[in-house]
């Protein structure tokens, strides 16, 4: 797995220390509004409009990964968002995070959840939305997939969301300041969604702050048309054209949807993705503008600017949002968040939010506090004690943190090239968790350890992946003080039968999925015969790496690399090669300890 590369140069940031830049940069935020924004929330990415919440009305919760302010966070604000879940760096929130959001949002009428489409967003607001059920509130999830370059008109649910959601945002927002019900909230935003289309160019690259490193390639005579938020691939990639010609390509597939008529109205949105300049926007904005009028088709209004960016690649996307006299009302309405004013707001209202919320016991806060067995009752043969357990799962957080670049590297030929730094935060996490656990800890309550600290530190689909994955695995061995060659293998099955679980995925789709299966089927056998723990784990390590080089050859289905189609063929899985790293580590570390 490991190539030698040519050496990048470091992309200059202006940060402190990679791992504080979420909390620095919310606190800026919060400091530069303090008449708009607050923090609320233990997690300290709950970022809560002043003025927003209030008994009656249903709440809005926007949310998803930081690099592409000013969303999330900067629209939240009175007659828009009332809260944002802020994750990491192009990783969405995790499940805490949005709950944090959720209870600060809640004024007793409901929630809609609004985000982008992707794998690990949807996950999370699921999981998180599941235990505010929990909690006595409603949640309705929109997930915005306004990209036609990502899938064609007939499967619009796959594709990604881009700058569309500042229009499904404002139109829900301001459904909801309307006063409308629940059911309605959703309506707007749904109707709002399906009036919007995006299409975006990228010209450069842009960089992850814990890398320092391009996070594609890309000439510097070549643009991608169809680029994604986070730097997947597009439609096709070629020589840059003119900016009439760019905005031509851009505006053709989403014309050709909406079927604009003579006579439609349209809002517009022209957005730069971090590191293009105004002049070159409203250069784009006036070929659209001069396409529509050639069509007889009216602009209600525009905006041309920085809204939905990604770190500092240079680009920019064009949205569409048909009108009609609802949708025109809605977006005409009044709100007032950093990023975007429109009109006059009313005087702040005082928050009618319950001083007091007696919180019910959350999901995995129910499973974490179940019981464990009995020790004296625990089964007490088998080679790997909880002392080597701890020792193997700290040896895959270590092998993780010394593989980071490479992990990020293939994610970043068919992903956003975080995966590395995704999966350093949550083993960190973990190995920090361990360090604090006693020394006597079962397996089982250890398990249930790392799921919580995986899953409250990192919020991309690989928190809630593997927080079931660690859960799963712990309830099979909770019978176990020490564990022998079969619940060994029961261990790394039910880890796996979690990550298919929590990601409805399957073999031959290119995921994390096609590692784990074959390493649980290859451990069984290995049992099944007779084979130590030891023997045990070698054939899983033997069947994650097959598994793993089978994703080579084989396009993706899930996640965000399943918009590439063919050209997904001839590289690695970043999940399926993570996983590998993992089981071949706790491997490594169980010889090292037995001998």
């Amino acid at each position: 797995m490991n190539e030698i590369t040519p050496k990048i140069a470091r992309a200059k940031k202006l940060m402190n220390a990679p791992e504080d830049i979420i909390p620095e940069a919310i606190a800026g935020m919060v400091g530069a509004h303090p008449d708009m924004l607050r923090l609320e929330g233990a997690t300290g990415r709950a970022v809560v409009a002043v003025d927003g919440p209030r008994t009656g009305k249903v709440g809005i919760v926007i949310g998803g990964g930081s690099g592409h302010e000013p969303a999330f966070a900067g629209y939240v604000g009175r007659g828009l968002a009332d809260a944002a879940a802020v994750g990491n760096v192009f990783a969405s929130p995790s499940p805490e995070q949005i709950l944090d959001a959720t209870r600060a949002a809640d004024g007793g009428a409901g929630i809609v959840y609004l985000y982008g489409n992707y794998t690990g967003d949807v996950m999370n607001f699921d999981m998180a939305a599941e235990e505010a059920a929990g909690l006595g509130i409603e949640c309705r999830s929109v997930a915005v997939c306004d990209d036609v370059a990502s899938a064609p008109i007939e499967r619009m649910t796959e594709r990604r969301g881009i700058a569309g959601d500042f229009f499904v945002f404002k139109i829900a927002g301001a459904a909801a300041e309307d006063g409308r019900d629940l059911d309605a909230v959703e309506a707007a935003a749904r109707k709002a969604l399906a009036s919007t289309r995006s299409m975006g160019v990228a010209l450069t690259a842009c960089s992850l702050p814990q890398t320092g490193k391009p996070n594609f390639e890309i000439g510097d005579d070549e643009m991608e048309i169809g680029m994604g938020l986070h730097g997947e691939p597009g439609m096709r990639r070629g020589k840059v054209g003119t900016a009439d010609h760019v905005a031509d390509e851009l505006l053709d597939p989403i014309l050709s949807e909406l079927a604009l008529a003579e006579g439609d109205e349209v809002a517009i949105l022209v957005n730069g993705l971090g590191a293009t300049g105004l002049l070159e926007l409203y250069i784009l904005h006036r070929r659209v503008a001069e396409v529509l009028a050639a069509r007889s088709v009216r602009i209600h209004h525009s905006w041309v600017g920085e809204y939905a960016t990604s770190l500092e690649m240079a680009g920019a996307s064009i949205t569409l949002l048909k009108l009609d006299d609802d949708l025109k009302d809605l977006l005409d309405r009044p709100c007032r968040t950093a990023a975007l004013t429109v009109g006059a707001v009313a005087a702040p209202a005082a928050s009618a939010k319950a001083a007091a919320r007696i919180e019910t016991a959350r999901v995995l806060d129910r499973e974490l506090a179940s019981a464990p067995a009995p020790a004296q009752k625990l089964v007490r043969e088998g080679a790997i004690t909880p002392a080597i357990f701890r020792a193997m799962v700290n040896a895959a957080g270590e092998r993780i943190a010394e593989e980071v670049d490479m992990l990020s590297e293939l994610d970043g030929v068919i992903g956003d090239g975080d995966h590395g730094v995704t999966m350093d935060i949550g083993w960190k996490a973990v190995r920090k968790a361990l360090a604090d656990s006693p020394a006597d800890e079962t397996i089982e309550t250890s398990c249930k350890r790392m799921a919580k600290a995986f899953l409250d530190a990192v919020g991309a689909s690989s928190g809630p992946l593997y927080a079931t994955a660690f859960l799963r695995a712990g309830t099979a061995v909770k019978d176990r003080l020490n564990l022998d060659a079969a619940s060994m293998a029961r261990w790394i099955e039910a880890a796996c039968q979690g990550v298919r679980e929590r990601g409805r995925a399957e073999p031959g789709d290119k995921t994390m999925v096609d590692a784990w299966v074959p390493a649980a089927l290859e451990a069984r056998k290995a049992a099944d015969a007779g084979g130590d723990v030891l023997a045990c784990l070698d054939a899983a390590v033997a069947g994650a790496k097959a598994g793993m080089e089978s994703t080579r050859n084989i396009e993706s289905r899930r996640g965000r690399s399943a918009k590439l189609g063919e050209r997904a063929v001839g590289h690695i899985d970043p999940g399926a090669a993570s996983t590998t790293v993992i089981l071949g580590a706790m491997c490594d570390a169980a010889h090292a300890a037995l001998g």
